[in-house]
């Protein structure tokens, strides 16, 4: 059986939250294991919010990855009030105990988004595209991006990552370095050197 998008099940929430983790290598910042999946289910609740596109692929019953991306004038389906009040208990106890990390990041971001927007006027962010590091099926992050890609057909998009994450991904499937920066996280145990990149596309 070959991979088939679907709409994305809640009880996979687990699974795709667990593909962050460790695709995203979230373990650099955080040795705790219980705080590792706090922030897992913080990150995908945030990204999973502001997603107007959910994009789940399967192998049979198994998820296999997902991709959230948020196009200007398409209705958010998968916010809940729950999932947001989780998102702002997290945020205000991030800010206030591990500042030093969260914000640099953040603001490095916005000034990446501010230095892209001078010149170009995107219609949405991939907000988050993740695969199961386990799965024996490959190419699953390109399935999901080239079903987004037949979704949004002539728009703009861009994205976030950095040098943790597998990066170069992005570019062999056209996307464009339009920026990067590079910032020290200064966490609670340990600095961590990262070069934060802004990618994007204009899908044709």
């Amino acid at each position: 059986m070959g991979i088939e998008i679907r709409e994305l099940r809640r009880r996979d929430y687990g699974r795709a939250i667990q593909f962050a983790i460790t695709g995203m290598h979230f373990n650099l910042y955080l040795d705790n294991k219980l705080l590792l999946n706090l922030y897992g289910r913080y990150f995908w609740y945030s990204e999973l919010n502001s997603a107007s596109q959910v994009i789940a692929a399967y192998d049979g019953e198994k998820l296999a990855g997902v991709l959230l991306a948020d196009m200007q004038g398409e209705e958010k389906k998968y916010k809940t009030t729950g999932q947001t009040a989780y998102v702002k208990i997290f945020e205000f106890l991030q800010n206030t105990f591990y500042r030093g990390g969260v914000g640099i990041y953040d603001e490095a971001n916005r000034e990446l988004l501010a230095a892209y927007l001078k010149e170009n006027n995107p219609d949405g962010q991939v907000v988050f595209l993740a695969a199961d590091p386990d799965g024996k099926v490959k190419g699953i992050g390109s399935r999901l991006l080239e079903e987004l890609e037949r979704r949004i057909h002539g728009k703009e998009i861009y994205l976030y990552t950095d040098d943790a994450c597998t990066y170069q991904f992005y570019e062999h499937r056209g996307f464009q370095k339009s920026g990067e920066k590079e910032v020290l996280l200064d966490l609670t145990s340990k600095k961590v050197p990262l070069i934060c990149f802004l990618y994007s596309k204009r899908i044709s």
